[in-house]
């Protein structure tokens, strides 16, 4: 049957129906390609246990990196048990569906919760069964915050993710990693070769573009010691702190940019305030905007918007493919025109009478920026988890001719910040800081 991916259910892979056979006390782990049907296949696991296995106060916790990871999967239960079980699902009253739960007439109900840095928010309920999504990129101390709610309820757990390193930046194993060689679990292993969704000419262009590092982890699911996470995760936790202003304030400020055209990628507006003197600057976010599926228009008229707000004395730009077309329609605008600065990630080194030289702003000198910020404390973000998991999500490698890739699975956040960021290397007047 031709999939459809409005109701995954009609169309399960094997994997799937026999990952959603499982008995409920079983620990399960999942290893999975990008866009392969975990997701689909956790969610029908959980409305199934709560209509024929769970009675009353016997719960399931959805856990993700950020609330709206979480959220993902408690609404395909959602459609999944109205269209299945309609009757069972509780509508009306205080108990009808929200963002973060589904009660049943059985008596059990799904809760969908952020996991935060540390989990710690959980502590205290008694669950039956623990899902998690992107177990990979969570810390050891959300498992240490949340383990044990499963004690009391005799509960077990199902983790899922795509890989995201075997260790962390002390080279202790994580958690994740350990769990893919503990016998206890019951393990299915997705890759995309595997999946019928994935066509051969895509995952062909996926593989010419990215690198044999990359292509390994994302598609084929594979853990990789090459492959490291850039940024330190005591300097995101150290610099993830800032809350954001009350009302805009005089300042000097600056907007850095991820672009994207209409479809499923983040169209990321990432604002600073910039004071200090001589070089010796200190950066406060006060803004984090992330849109999908906007037209490219709409999104350059969102920036000519905020700058009649913000006054920018400069707009970072990624101008790489539709993003030049941001910055020519921002250079329409009569009070934009001269704040745009184009960076293009697709700029490159080069040699010249032998000597290295390079066009443009590079990827590496943007993310290496970012980090002597975060490391040295003069930069302060928001406090907000879709940051905090972008930025978890930048890793790198060095290719077989020793050059420095960088990249990531959520990197558009991260990408406007390296881009906002970049304003510490703005050497026009800063009048405002002689006021």
């Amino acid at each position: 049957m031709k999939y459809d991916i409005t109701q995954p259910w009609l169309s399960l892979d094997k994997w799937q129906k026999d990952y959603i056979a499982t008995q409920p006390e079983q620990d399960c782990f999942l290893l999975a390609t990008r866009q392969g049907g975990k997701t689909a296949a956790m969610s029908i696991k959980c409305v199934e246990m709560c209509v024929h296995h769970f009675g009353k106060e016997q719960n399931i916790l959805i856990c993700s990196i950020t609330e709206k990871q979480a959220y993902r999967m408690l609404a395909k239960a959602l459609v999944y048990a109205r269209m299945r079980y309609p009757r069972l699902v509780i509508e009306k009253g205080p108990d009808k569906p929200t963002k973060h739960i589904i009660k049943f007439t059985t008596g059990a109900a799904i809760y969908s919760y952020a996991a935060g840095d540390t989990g710690e928010g959980l502590r205290g309920d008694t669950i039956k069964k623990l899902m998690i999504d992107e177990g990979s990129r969570m810390s050891d101390e959300f498992f240490i915050a949340t383990t044990p709610m499963l004690s009391v309820a005799k509960g077990s757990m199902d983790i899922a993710s795509t890989p995201h390193g075997t260790k962390d930046k002390e080279g202790n194993e994580k958690f994740f990693y350990k769990c893919s060689k503990d016998d206890h679990y019951k393990k299915f292993y997705v890759s995309a070769k595997d999946c019928p969704r994935h066509s051969k000419e895509f995952l062909q262009r996926e593989k010419d573009r990215m690198t044999k590092l990359q292509y390994a982890q994302e598609y084929l699911a594979q853990f990789l010691d090459e492959v490291l996470q850039f940024l330190d995760p005591k300097w995101i936790k150290n610099c993830c702190v800032g809350k954001r202003p009350e009302k805009i304030i005089k300042g000097t400020y600056y907007i850095g940019c991820d672009v994207a055209r209409k479809g499923i990628d983040k169209f990321t507006f990432e604002i600073f305030n910039r004071t200090g003197l001589r070089g010796k600057y200190f950066l406060t976010q006060v803004e984090n905007i992330a849109t999908t599926n906007i037209p490219i228009p709409v999104s350059t008229r969102r920036i000519i918007s905020l700058n009649l707000q913000y006054n920018f004395k400069k707009e970072y730009i990624d101008s790489g493919g539709m993003g030049i077309t941001v910055c020519d329609l921002l250079r329409e605008d009569p009070k934009n025109k001269n704040k745009v600065v184009e960076i293009n990630n697709s700029s490159r080194r080069y040699q010249e009478d032998y000597e290295e030289k390079k066009k443009g702003i590079l990827k590496e000198d943007l993310y290496k920026n970012l980090a002597v910020l975060m490391e040295k404390k003069k930069i302060i973000l928001l406090d907000d988890d879709e940051i905090k998991a972008s930025l978890s999500s930048i890793q790198y490698e060095y290719n077989n001719t020793g050059k420095l890739i960088i990249w990531g699975y959520e990197d558009h956040i991260a990408e406007g910040i390296t881009k906002g960021a970049w304003c510490t290397k703005d050497k026009s007047l800063n009048i405002m800081a002689f006021c």
